[in-house]
Protein backbone atom coordinates (compact mmCIF):
# COMPACT_ATOMS: atom_id res chain seq x y z
CA UNK A 1 0.00 0.00 0.00
CA UNK A 2 1.44 3.43 -0.77
CA UNK A 3 1.71 6.07 1.37
CA UNK A 4 1.98 10.01 1.32
CA UNK A 5 4.30 12.48 2.89
CA UNK A 6 4.73 16.13 2.56
CA UNK A 7 8.14 17.98 3.73
CA UNK A 8 7.76 21.28 5.37
CA UNK A 9 8.48 22.97 1.83
CA UNK A 10 5.29 21.59 0.45
CA UNK A 11 7.24 19.20 -1.85
CA UNK A 12 4.76 15.70 -1.77
CA UNK A 13 6.28 12.27 -1.63
CA UNK A 14 4.13 9.35 -2.63
CA UNK A 15 5.87 5.83 -1.38
CA UNK A 16 5.31 2.08 -1.51
CA UNK A 17 7.80 -0.20 0.18
CA UNK A 18 8.19 -3.72 -1.34
CA UNK A 19 10.64 -5.37 0.56
CA UNK A 20 10.80 -8.57 -1.21
CA UNK A 21 12.55 -6.75 -4.07
CA UNK A 22 15.66 -5.41 -4.49
CA UNK A 23 15.67 -2.74 -6.60
CA UNK A 24 14.34 1.07 -6.20
CA UNK A 25 12.65 3.24 -8.68
CA UNK A 26 12.47 7.21 -8.11
CA UNK A 27 11.25 9.89 -9.99
CA UNK A 28 10.82 13.68 -9.47
CA UNK A 29 7.82 14.39 -11.05
CA UNK A 30 7.49 18.57 -12.50
CA UNK A 31 3.82 19.81 -13.54
CA UNK A 32 5.53 21.79 -16.61
CA UNK A 33 5.23 20.97 -20.06
CA UNK A 34 4.39 21.85 -23.67
CA UNK A 35 0.85 23.04 -22.75
CA UNK A 36 2.44 25.42 -20.06
CA UNK A 37 4.63 27.13 -22.97
CA UNK A 38 4.15 30.25 -25.62
CA UNK A 39 4.31 29.79 -28.91
CA UNK A 40 7.29 31.53 -29.31
CA UNK A 41 9.20 29.33 -26.63
CA UNK A 42 7.80 25.83 -27.60
CA UNK A 43 9.88 23.56 -26.31
CA UNK A 44 11.70 25.00 -23.64
CA UNK A 45 10.03 22.52 -21.09
CA UNK A 46 11.68 19.74 -23.43
CA UNK A 47 14.94 21.33 -23.69
CA UNK A 48 15.43 21.88 -19.92
CA UNK A 49 15.27 18.13 -19.63
CA UNK A 50 18.06 18.26 -21.72
CA UNK A 51 19.55 20.17 -20.19
CA UNK A 52 20.05 19.25 -16.97
CA UNK A 53 21.74 15.68 -18.39
CA UNK A 54 24.66 18.52 -19.37
CA UNK A 55 26.66 19.07 -16.02
CA UNK A 56 25.94 21.15 -12.76
CA UNK A 57 28.02 23.37 -10.66
CA UNK A 58 29.99 20.03 -9.53
CA UNK A 59 29.59 17.54 -12.32
CA UNK A 60 30.13 17.50 -15.72
CA UNK A 61 27.62 15.37 -18.16
CA UNK A 62 29.86 12.75 -17.77
CA UNK A 63 30.47 12.81 -14.47
CA UNK A 64 26.33 12.06 -14.15
CA UNK A 65 26.60 9.10 -16.80
CA UNK A 66 29.67 7.87 -15.30
CA UNK A 67 28.27 8.04 -11.47
CA UNK A 68 24.80 5.85 -12.20
CA UNK A 69 27.11 3.48 -14.68
CA UNK A 70 29.15 2.78 -11.82
CA UNK A 71 26.72 1.71 -9.36
CA UNK A 72 24.71 -0.55 -12.31
CA UNK A 73 22.01 1.90 -12.26
CA UNK A 74 19.41 3.75 -15.38
CA UNK A 75 18.51 7.34 -15.22
CA UNK A 76 15.98 8.46 -17.91
CA UNK A 77 13.76 11.95 -18.13
CA UNK A 78 10.72 12.32 -20.72
CA UNK A 79 9.00 14.93 -20.88
CA UNK A 80 4.75 15.30 -21.81
CA UNK A 81 2.58 17.97 -22.67
CA UNK A 82 1.87 18.44 -18.83
CA UNK A 83 4.16 17.19 -17.16
CA UNK A 84 8.29 16.04 -16.79
CA UNK A 85 9.32 13.51 -15.17
CA UNK A 86 13.64 12.60 -14.07
CA UNK A 87 13.67 8.69 -12.87
CA UNK A 88 16.54 6.27 -12.19
CA UNK A 89 16.71 2.50 -11.07
CA UNK A 90 18.82 1.34 -9.34
CA UNK A 91 19.99 -1.43 -6.61
CA UNK A 92 18.49 -0.65 -2.65
CA UNK A 93 21.55 -0.54 -1.95
CA UNK A 94 22.64 2.55 -3.83
CA UNK A 95 19.05 4.66 -3.49
CA UNK A 96 21.23 7.72 -1.60
CA UNK A 97 23.49 7.95 -4.62
CA UNK A 98 20.75 8.06 -6.89
CA UNK A 99 18.76 10.83 -5.11
CA UNK A 100 21.95 12.81 -4.78
CA UNK A 101 22.60 12.85 -8.50
CA UNK A 102 18.62 13.56 -9.27
CA UNK A 103 19.07 16.98 -6.84
CA UNK A 104 22.31 17.95 -7.77
CA UNK A 105 21.03 18.04 -11.65
CA UNK A 106 17.77 19.95 -10.86
CA UNK A 107 19.02 21.58 -8.39
CA UNK A 108 21.93 22.92 -9.75
CA UNK A 109 22.05 23.26 -13.41
CA UNK A 110 25.07 24.96 -15.35
CA UNK A 111 23.39 26.11 -18.99
CA UNK A 112 26.93 26.05 -20.39
CA UNK A 113 26.30 28.26 -23.25
CA UNK A 114 28.66 25.82 -25.25
CA UNK A 115 26.34 23.17 -24.54
CA UNK A 116 23.00 24.75 -24.96
CA UNK A 117 24.43 25.10 -28.55
CA UNK A 118 25.54 21.96 -28.61
CA UNK A 119 21.92 20.95 -27.68
CA UNK A 120 20.49 22.58 -30.00
CA UNK A 121 22.03 20.50 -32.25
CA UNK A 122 20.81 17.39 -31.02
CA UNK A 123 16.77 18.53 -30.80
CA UNK A 124 16.56 19.79 -34.32
CA UNK A 125 18.32 16.19 -35.27
CA UNK A 126 15.27 14.93 -32.56
CA UNK A 127 12.86 17.26 -34.45
CA UNK A 128 13.71 15.90 -37.85
CA UNK A 129 13.46 12.66 -37.22
CA UNK A 130 9.90 12.45 -35.85
CA UNK A 131 8.94 14.55 -39.03
CA UNK A 132 10.82 11.89 -40.69
CA UNK A 133 8.65 9.16 -39.25
CA UNK A 134 4.96 9.44 -40.76
CA UNK A 135 3.18 7.62 -37.71
CA UNK A 136 4.64 9.91 -35.38
CA UNK A 137 4.06 12.98 -37.21
CA UNK A 138 0.61 12.40 -38.21
CA UNK A 139 -0.17 11.52 -34.59
CA UNK A 140 1.50 15.12 -34.42
CA UNK A 141 -0.59 17.41 -36.73
CA UNK A 142 -4.20 15.83 -35.68
CA UNK A 143 -3.09 17.15 -31.69
CA UNK A 144 -2.25 20.28 -33.61
CA UNK A 145 -4.95 20.79 -35.28
CA UNK A 146 -7.43 19.25 -32.63
CA UNK A 147 -6.40 21.59 -30.11
CA UNK A 148 -5.42 24.58 -32.67
CA UNK A 149 -6.36 27.31 -30.17
CA UNK A 150 -3.99 26.51 -27.28
CA UNK A 151 -0.87 25.21 -26.25
CA UNK A 152 -2.08 21.27 -26.08
CA UNK A 153 -1.44 21.92 -29.75
CA UNK A 154 2.16 22.99 -29.85
CA UNK A 155 4.84 19.68 -30.28
CA UNK A 156 6.48 18.47 -26.70
CA UNK A 157 9.72 18.82 -29.04
CA UNK A 158 9.20 22.79 -30.17
CA UNK A 159 9.92 23.91 -33.58
CA UNK A 160 13.01 25.24 -35.12
CA UNK A 161 12.30 28.72 -34.89
CA UNK A 162 11.25 28.39 -31.22
CA UNK A 163 14.37 25.79 -30.33
CA UNK A 164 16.71 28.51 -31.58
CA UNK A 165 15.06 31.47 -29.93
CA UNK A 166 15.79 29.82 -26.43
CA UNK A 167 18.31 32.17 -24.58
CA UNK A 168 20.30 30.72 -21.27
CA UNK A 169 18.08 33.47 -19.42
CA UNK A 170 14.58 31.80 -20.79
CA UNK A 171 16.13 28.61 -19.02
CA UNK A 172 16.90 29.90 -15.82
CA UNK A 173 13.42 32.05 -15.87
CA UNK A 174 11.14 28.85 -16.81
CA UNK A 175 12.73 27.15 -13.80
CA UNK A 176 12.10 29.20 -11.70
CA UNK A 177 8.46 29.34 -12.38
CA UNK A 178 7.79 25.78 -12.57
CA UNK A 179 10.51 23.93 -10.76
CA UNK A 180 9.47 24.39 -7.14
CA UNK A 181 8.54 21.98 -4.63
CA UNK A 182 4.96 22.83 -4.39
CA UNK A 183 4.60 22.03 -8.28
CA UNK A 184 6.35 18.65 -7.81
CA UNK A 185 5.87 15.26 -6.68
CA UNK A 186 8.13 12.50 -5.97
CA UNK A 187 7.33 8.60 -6.29
CA UNK A 188 9.36 5.90 -5.41
CA UNK A 189 8.84 2.31 -5.57
CA UNK A 190 10.88 -0.57 -4.48
CA UNK A 191 13.24 -1.76 -1.37
CA UNK A 192 14.12 0.32 1.16
CA UNK A 193 13.06 1.79 5.33
CA UNK A 194 10.68 4.15 5.62
CA UNK A 195 12.48 6.59 7.89
CA UNK A 196 15.50 6.02 6.30
CA UNK A 197 14.03 7.09 2.61
CA UNK A 198 12.43 10.47 3.91
CA UNK A 199 15.45 11.34 5.90
CA UNK A 200 17.18 10.94 2.24
CA UNK A 201 14.53 12.80 0.03
CA UNK A 202 14.36 15.65 3.28
CA UNK A 203 18.44 15.40 3.20
CA UNK A 204 18.71 16.31 -0.70
CA UNK A 205 15.40 18.06 -1.30
CA UNK A 206 14.46 19.77 1.72
CA UNK A 207 16.48 22.82 1.36
CA UNK A 208 14.81 23.89 -2.14
CA UNK A 209 12.83 26.48 -1.92
CA UNK A 210 10.18 28.65 -3.73
CA UNK A 211 11.63 31.92 -5.68
CA UNK A 212 8.37 32.34 -7.60
CA UNK A 213 5.62 30.59 -9.75
CA UNK A 214 3.19 32.03 -12.45
CA UNK A 215 2.32 29.19 -14.65
CA UNK A 216 0.33 30.05 -17.66
CA UNK A 217 -3.05 30.66 -17.94
CA UNK A 218 -5.03 26.96 -18.19
CA UNK A 219 -7.88 27.44 -20.44
CA UNK A 220 -10.01 24.34 -21.42
CA UNK A 221 -9.52 24.16 -25.07
CA UNK A 222 -12.33 23.51 -27.65
CA UNK A 223 -12.11 21.09 -30.07
CA UNK A 224 -12.20 22.43 -33.70
CA UNK A 225 -13.91 19.76 -36.98
CA UNK A 226 -11.96 19.74 -39.59
CA UNK A 227 -9.76 17.54 -41.83
CA UNK A 228 -6.23 18.18 -42.87
CA UNK A 229 -3.88 16.49 -45.14
CA UNK A 230 0.03 16.45 -46.00
CA UNK A 231 1.66 15.12 -48.71
CA UNK A 232 4.57 13.29 -48.71
CA UNK A 233 6.45 10.94 -50.93
CA UNK A 234 5.75 7.54 -49.00
CA UNK A 235 4.68 4.36 -49.74
CA UNK A 236 1.49 4.56 -47.45
CA UNK A 237 -1.67 7.02 -46.45
CA UNK A 238 -1.20 7.22 -42.27
CA UNK A 239 -4.72 8.75 -40.96
CA UNK A 240 -5.80 9.33 -37.72
CA UNK A 241 -9.19 10.18 -36.25
CA UNK A 242 -9.57 12.06 -33.47
CA UNK A 243 -12.90 13.07 -31.11
CA UNK A 244 -13.61 14.43 -27.50
CA UNK A 245 -12.16 12.09 -24.71
CA UNK A 246 -12.07 12.58 -20.88
CA UNK A 247 -10.01 14.18 -17.97
CA UNK A 248 -8.09 11.82 -15.47
CA UNK A 249 -10.22 12.97 -13.16
CA UNK A 250 -12.87 11.80 -14.84
CA UNK A 251 -14.61 8.24 -13.00
CA UNK A 252 -16.00 7.63 -16.38
CA UNK A 253 -12.02 7.00 -17.82
CA UNK A 254 -12.34 3.32 -17.19
CA UNK A 255 -15.69 2.66 -19.24
CA UNK A 256 -13.74 4.53 -21.63
CA UNK A 257 -10.56 2.15 -21.18
CA UNK A 258 -12.71 -0.86 -21.70
CA UNK A 259 -14.57 0.61 -24.05
CA UNK A 260 -10.98 1.55 -26.21
CA UNK A 261 -10.07 -2.31 -26.49
CA UNK A 262 -12.98 -3.14 -27.91
CA UNK A 263 -12.83 -0.62 -30.60
CA UNK A 264 -8.96 -0.88 -31.27
CA UNK A 265 -7.34 -1.81 -28.00
CA UNK A 266 -5.90 -5.21 -29.34
CA UNK A 267 -6.11 -7.83 -31.72
CA UNK A 268 -9.55 -8.94 -30.33
CA UNK A 269 -10.59 -5.45 -31.07
CA UNK A 270 -13.48 -4.59 -34.01
CA UNK A 271 -10.87 -2.36 -35.99
CA UNK A 272 -8.51 -4.76 -36.31
CA UNK A 273 -10.46 -8.05 -36.95
CA UNK A 274 -12.11 -5.99 -39.51
CA UNK A 275 -9.72 -4.18 -41.34
CA UNK A 276 -6.89 -6.54 -41.08
CA UNK A 277 -7.97 -9.84 -40.81
CA UNK A 278 -11.19 -9.73 -42.88
CA UNK A 279 -10.41 -7.42 -45.32
CA UNK A 280 -6.37 -7.63 -45.12
CA UNK A 281 -6.31 -3.59 -46.06
CA UNK A 282 -3.57 -2.40 -42.95
CA UNK A 283 -1.13 -4.01 -41.31
CA UNK A 284 -0.93 -1.08 -38.23
CA UNK A 285 -4.49 -0.18 -36.87
CA UNK A 286 -4.83 0.35 -32.92
CA UNK A 287 -7.00 3.25 -31.05
CA UNK A 288 -6.36 4.94 -27.56
CA UNK A 289 -7.12 7.76 -25.19
CA UNK A 290 -5.29 10.52 -24.13
CA UNK A 291 -6.05 12.12 -20.85
CA UNK A 292 -5.31 15.83 -19.38
CA UNK A 293 -5.78 17.06 -15.99
CA UNK A 294 -8.98 18.50 -17.52
CA UNK A 295 -9.73 17.22 -20.83
CA UNK A 296 -8.73 14.76 -23.09
CA UNK A 297 -8.91 13.01 -26.85
CA UNK A 298 -9.52 9.88 -28.71
CA UNK A 299 -7.65 8.71 -31.06
CA UNK A 300 -7.93 6.16 -33.99
CA UNK A 301 -4.94 5.51 -36.75
CA UNK A 302 -4.52 3.31 -39.29
CA UNK A 303 -2.01 3.40 -42.14
CA UNK A 304 -2.92 1.65 -45.65
CA UNK A 305 -2.08 1.61 -49.34
CA UNK A 306 -3.13 4.99 -50.80
CA UNK A 307 -5.75 3.42 -53.07
CA UNK A 308 -7.11 1.89 -50.22
CA UNK A 309 -7.38 4.73 -48.16
CA UNK A 310 -10.89 6.03 -48.49
CA UNK A 311 -12.39 2.61 -47.76
CA UNK A 312 -9.95 2.26 -44.49
CA UNK A 313 -11.99 5.45 -43.16
CA UNK A 314 -15.01 4.28 -44.84
CA UNK A 315 -14.90 1.09 -42.48
CA UNK A 316 -14.10 2.71 -39.48
CA UNK A 317 -16.90 5.37 -40.01
CA UNK A 318 -19.25 2.09 -40.38
CA UNK A 319 -17.95 0.37 -37.25
CA UNK A 320 -18.35 3.41 -35.26
CA UNK A 321 -21.71 3.69 -36.25
CA UNK A 322 -22.82 0.34 -35.65
CA UNK A 323 -21.43 1.06 -31.95
CA UNK A 324 -23.40 3.66 -31.32
CA UNK A 325 -26.15 1.77 -32.93
CA UNK A 326 -26.09 -1.35 -31.36
CA UNK A 327 -23.74 -1.27 -28.44
CA UNK A 328 -21.34 -3.84 -27.12
CA UNK A 329 -21.89 -7.47 -26.75
CA UNK A 330 -21.61 -9.19 -22.95
CA UNK A 331 -18.63 -11.59 -24.24
CA UNK A 332 -16.54 -8.24 -25.72
CA UNK A 333 -17.15 -6.84 -22.31
CA UNK A 334 -15.90 -9.70 -20.24
CA UNK A 335 -13.15 -10.01 -22.95
CA UNK A 336 -12.37 -6.25 -22.39
CA UNK A 337 -12.80 -5.85 -18.77
CA UNK A 338 -9.72 -9.14 -18.37
CA UNK A 339 -8.09 -7.58 -20.53
CA UNK A 340 -7.89 -4.52 -19.20
CA UNK A 341 -7.14 -5.64 -15.23
CA UNK A 342 -4.62 -8.18 -16.71
CA UNK A 343 -2.31 -5.72 -18.48
CA UNK A 344 -2.77 -2.93 -15.33
CA UNK A 345 -1.32 -5.75 -13.28
CA UNK A 346 1.38 -7.15 -15.20
CA UNK A 347 2.42 -3.26 -15.05
CA UNK A 348 2.58 -3.18 -11.69
CA UNK A 349 5.14 -6.30 -11.72
CA UNK A 350 7.46 -3.66 -11.83
CA UNK A 351 8.96 -0.85 -9.57
CA UNK A 352 9.05 1.51 -12.30
CA UNK A 353 5.00 0.95 -13.71
CA UNK A 354 3.99 2.02 -9.87
CA UNK A 355 6.01 4.65 -9.81
CA UNK A 356 5.04 6.13 -12.85
CA UNK A 357 1.52 5.32 -12.20
CA UNK A 358 1.76 7.03 -8.72
CA UNK A 359 3.84 9.77 -10.06
CA UNK A 360 1.54 10.79 -13.11
CA UNK A 361 -1.49 10.25 -11.48
CA UNK A 362 -0.55 12.70 -8.39
CA UNK A 363 1.31 15.31 -10.65
CA UNK A 364 -1.98 15.85 -13.11
CA UNK A 365 -4.67 15.45 -10.93
CA UNK A 366 -3.65 15.81 -7.12
CA UNK A 367 -4.70 12.37 -5.95
CA UNK A 368 -3.47 8.98 -6.03
CA UNK A 369 -6.07 5.42 -6.43
CA UNK A 370 -4.81 2.42 -5.10
CA UNK A 371 -4.48 -0.93 -7.01
CA UNK A 372 -7.21 -2.02 -5.47
CA UNK A 373 -9.25 0.87 -6.39
CA UNK A 374 -8.22 0.72 -9.79
CA UNK A 375 -9.59 -2.84 -10.28
CA UNK A 376 -12.65 -2.11 -8.24
CA UNK A 377 -13.70 0.83 -11.12
CA UNK A 378 -12.76 -2.08 -13.95
CA UNK A 379 -14.58 -4.28 -12.51
CA UNK A 380 -17.75 -1.79 -12.03
CA UNK A 381 -17.91 -0.81 -15.37
CA UNK A 382 -20.88 -2.20 -17.55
Amino acid sequence: MFKEYILDNNLTVVYECMNHLKSVSFGVWIGVGSRNETRQKNGISHFIEHMLFKGTKTRTARDIAYAIDKIGGEINAFTAKDCTCFYTKTLDSDLETAVEILSDMILNPLFNPVHIETEKKVVLEEISMYEDDPEEYVHDLLTEEMWSDGPLGYPVLGTAESLNSITRDDLFEHMSHFYIPDNCVIAVVGNFEENRLLEIIDKYFGGWKSIGYCRLPETRPDIRANFVYRKKDIEQTHICLGFRGLPMSDERIYALMVLNNIIGGGMSSRLFQKLREERGLVYSVYSYPTMFRDCGMFTIYAAANPEMAEEVVRIIGLELKNLIENGITENELIISKNQFKGNYILGLDSTSGRMNAYGKSKIITGVVNSPEKVLESIENVS
